[in-house]
């Protein structure tokens, strides 16, 4: 997590983002990710203690994080890897954008990129997409809109868990989860309020 990506480019310009990157593993052929996004200082209440039940291998935090006393005790469930959000103005030292590989041994199985923004609509942003593709990557994880969003646009799927933190309209109260085998991945959302899988 303190890991600080590095713009590039003129100032002024929209700038490449070089993503910090990390590599999991899978143990006994799996690996298990929770994902949260726009906690916005205040997780659902029982936020932490439907992480823990997940009992996670990871935990990734899609931005708008808050206080950053959110990532230490997200930190304390599982070991977790957060990028920055458009509120997170005091966390220069967590990146705009990660890389994630997950590997069995030297195997690659799946390589994902963690960022904030990353879709308008349905369909992912120019910069999202040009990040993905140079990173090599077969998913978008982010959050921002609160909304909860499975789907694939250019062929690269796309997953906002939705927001675990305050409740914005009527929106559900929402995490995520990742489970990667050596032959599937499987992603869901979960109500964060009831622990029962979400569908719209």
């Amino acid at each position: 997590m303190a890991v600080t990506a590095r713009k590039v480019g003129r100032p002024g310009a929209r700038r490449a983002v070089t993503p910090a990157r990390d590599v999991l593993q899978l143990v006994d052929g799996r690996l298990k990710l929770a994902v949260v996004a726009d906690t916005h200082s205040h997780p659902h209440p029982r936020c932490a203690e439907r992480l823990r039940a997940e009992a996670p291998s990871a935990i990734l935090h899609a931005g708008d994080i808050g206080e950053l006393t959110v990532l230490d005790e997200l930190a304390e469930i599982a070991p977790l890897f957060a990028v920055r959000g458009n509120i997170d103005t005091r966390a220069a030292g967590i990146p705009d954008a990660r890389t994630l590989e997950v590997r069995e041994g030297e195997r690659r199985l799946l390589t994902l990129v963690l960022l904030h923004i990353a879709v308008y609509g349905p369909k992912l942003r120019a910069e999202a997409a040009a990040l993905a593709r140079a990173e090599d990557a077969a998913l978008v994880v982010c959050g921002h809109s609160h909304v909860p969003f499975l789907g694939r646009d250019r062929g690269i799927a796309i997953f906002n868990p939705g927001s675990v933190g305050p409740r914005r309209f009527t929106l559900p109260i929402l995490y995520g989860v990742i489970d990667i085998a050596r032959d599937r991945v499987e992603i869901r959302h979960v109500d964060c309020e009831t622990g029962a899988r979400w569908t719209p």
